[in-house]
């Protein structure tokens, strides 16, 4: 049943792309011919990158062993031709590229233009969907028969109606409906995973689940070796890695990149065709990940979840027990905040207090029924963050206590390459070259817009002693990392009850705060009834290829008497000498503008560096809480003006012509004192 079902899927997705080739008028021939590889020439004619002022090229700086930590960056979410995805929206980049490009050398990507970065990374993980794993392999093969070829022709042909075509099929599997929930809550489904033996290259006699399966070990064979290959202690460090890929109803996300360490790695990559929940992954990869190796998993774009991340389900329906949240604490220390698709921060009219809750966000909170493509309550960092403190009251651990990480998720094999004026599109030659990302499409949901809700991807910040595996590993696991938009914004974060107020103003203020204080990531532990704040140490310097900083803010979480959540945000430092007004919380503007005709900052204000000791006059030591901050820079460009530049048109008035670039710490949790709670 399930092979002729597979059969059929593969002749109408056939029989598809043939109408939608010869059928002249319909929207989804214009939309192959907008987005095909074979009118990127003419595309890319239409501008001129030289429109653009691109800084000069720094070279990689090696960094001796500090025990008080250097600063590494890198990007942990990374795809290339060998994810199915991006082939069939054009890509021809391969891993090996995708490391030069990683190491510092300019690619031209399959729109035709110039990819490059200002400064080589530190480290990267390139993270290839294993579902894929295994499926082309044969596909050079010389003695396929007929319905293999067909697949192979399918899932190497670069087509977007393909793509769309998997996509719907996919993400309608087995839904099983359930009982009514509020809006913007969850609602909870039962789901069936496929095996490979759904799969059509994988069910045409009985051998074939089993030879796919050898298949996708050999694939993941290669990327470990290349990994391997590649990685170069000091220079760049790379990680043996990939993506677990669950689908959602329209075009949600339910994945998870799987970061390893060590000699002894799996040899098998398991995806969704493996385990259909986060709870059987971290399982199953216990099993595997045994000797010498060790891994942790990221979740991205919980924006786009659709309220699944943070609620106490599976995928599949099954409610989390205690297992499965000790699991989720021991392997989940990470969050995704930022990317490509936008922030995953916090939401406006979703649970959030600030007006920075409306960065790169374009989704409406959820309406009564709605299911898919709005904010859900459950959708956002902030919210899981708050979560956990309920779950450590209930639990006696938080198993949602994560850090902040920010990637690209580029489908160009172009990691790292997160800066405005360097935005080549997520997706080859589908949004690449400008005016193919500039391109506004009538009648599609804002978050199926590219213009509207694309960003340029962010970075992951490391704090660590030195650039190797072990070392930029062991931090992530602690949360020692923060996430940014894109620049280069270094950011130091700690908290103690030992730390001085006055501590800034020595110049060994780093070692002094190490000594006596956690940095980010870390929980402090419970104090006496009565004890003040503990003192919060925070340090920030810009990123000079960027705009100056324009303020610091500290962002509050916490858990009453009564088991209710609550949070709030609270400017702490401002640049040009202004001060917080104590009625607002916040800075006043500083006055800062972008010359949007030439991307070109204006007037002298913002900061180099901000600095501040602060301690909360509403501290509660009753009360579970967690403290993160936020650096915001002054206004520049968004990849949209720029390309605006290069087409010599206006900017697109449907989204901001500029954009407030910032970094976002992990946390810093302080434990409620049993005695102390009412």
């Amino acid at each position: 049943m399930l092979k002729k079902a597979g059969a059929i899927l593969l002749c109408l997705l056939v029989a598809g792309a043939i109408w939608a080739w010869f059928n002249g008028g319909s929207d989804l021939y214009e939309l192959q011919q907008a987005t095909s590889p074979a009118t990127v020439p003419e595309d890319y004619a239409l501008q001129d990158d030289s429109q653009v002022a691109i800084p000069p090229r720094e070279p990689h700086k090696l960094q001796n062993y500090n025990e008080l930590k250097n600063l590494y960056w890198g990007d942990l979410h990374v795809h290339t031709v060998e994810s199915f995805d991006a082939v069939l929206f054009g890509t021809t980049l391969g891993i090996e590229d995708a490391y030069r490009f990683a190491r510092g050398d300019a690619l031209r990507n399959d729109g035709g233009e110039l990819m490059s970065l200002s400064r080589p990374l530190d480290f990267v993980a390139i993270t290839d969907h294993a579902e894929g794993f295994g499926l082309r392999t044969r596909c050079g093969d010389t003695d396929l028969s007929m319905m293999e070829d067909l697949n192979c022709w399918l899932m190497q042909t670069p087509n977007v109606i393909t793509f769309l075509a998997l996509a719907a099929a996919a993400s309608t599997a087995d839904e099983q409906p359930s009982t009514p929930t509020p809006p913007g809550t969850y609602r909870n489904r039962l789901r069936q995973a496929p095996t490979l033996a759904d799969i059509s290259i994988c069910n045409l006699n009985d051998e074939d689940p089993d030879r796919c399966y050898r298949d996708a070990e050999a694939d993941w064979k290669k990327y470990q070796g290349l990994a391997d290959d590649f990685n170069q202690p000091g220079i760049l460090t790379t990680f043996s890695a990939y993506e677990y890929s669950p689908p959602l109803p329209a075009s949600g996300k339910h994945h998870r990149n799987v970061i390893f360490n060590g000699t002894e790695l799996p040899r098998h990559a398991l995806s969704y065709f493996d385990v259909s929940n986060a709870i059987d992954l971290w399982d199953g990869l216990e099993k595997q990940c045994t000797g010498d190796c060790d891994f942790l998993t990221i979740p991205h774009n919980m924006n786009k979840g659709w309220g699944l991340f943070y609620s106490p389900f599976t995928w599949d329906g099954q409610a989390y027990d205690r297992r499965g949240w000790e699991l989720r604490q021991r392997r989940e220390p990470l969050a995704e905040i930022y990317q490509i698709k936008g922030s995953s921060e916090c939401a406006l009219g979703v649970g959030a207090t600030d007006e920075e809750c409306g960065f790169s966000q374009v989704l409406p909170p959820c309406t009564p029924g709605q299911e898919s493509g709005c904010a859900f309550t459950t959708s956002f960092t902030r919210q899981g963050l708050k979560t956990g403190l309920q779950l450590q009251e209930k639990l006696g651990f938080n198993p949602l206590a994560f850090g902040h990480i920010a990637a690209t998720d580029t489908h160009n094999a172009n990691p790292g390459d997160a800066e405005e004026w360097d935005f080549v599109g997520k997706v080859a030659a589908t949004t690449s070259p400008a005016t193919r990302r500039m391109r506004e499409w009538p009648g599609r949901e804002p978050y199926q817009s590219n213009l509207e809700f694309h960003t340029s991807g962010g970075l992951t910040a490391v704090w660590a002693e030195e650039n190797t595996r072990d070392a930029l590993f062991s931090s992530m696991q602690r949360k020692e990392v923060y996430a940014t938009s894109g620049p280069r914004i270094t950011l130091r974060f700690f908290a103690g009850w030992g730390l001085d107020a006055t501590m800034l103003e020595r110049p060994n203020a780093i070692a002094l705060a190490t000594a006596s204080g956690q940095p980010m990531g870390a929980t402090l532990n419970p104090a006496d009834a009565g004890v003040a704040s503990p003192v919060f140490l925070v340090w920030a310097g810009a990123d000079l290829m960027s705009a100056p900083l324009q303020r610091i803010q500290m962002v509050k979480g916490w858990l009453d008497g009564e088991g209710n959540t609550h949070e709030t945000v609270m400017d702490i430092a401002c640049s040009d000498g202004l001060t917080v007004d104590p009625i607002a919380n916040r800075c006043p503007n500083n006055g800062a503008s972008v010359d949007i005709t030439t991307c070109t900052i204006q007037g002298g204000s913002g900061a180099t560096d901000l600095a501040v000791t602060w301690q909360d006059a509403n501290y509660d030591a009753s009360q579970h809480a967690f403290y993160y901050v936020r650096a915001l820079q002054n206004p520049t460009c968004r990849w949209s003006t720029y390309d605006a530049l290069r087409l010599g048109v206006a900017p697109p008035t449907s989204v901001p012509a500029t954009i407030r670039e910032r970094a976002w710490s992990s946390p810093i949790w302080i434990k409620a004192a049993e005695s102390n709670k009412p």
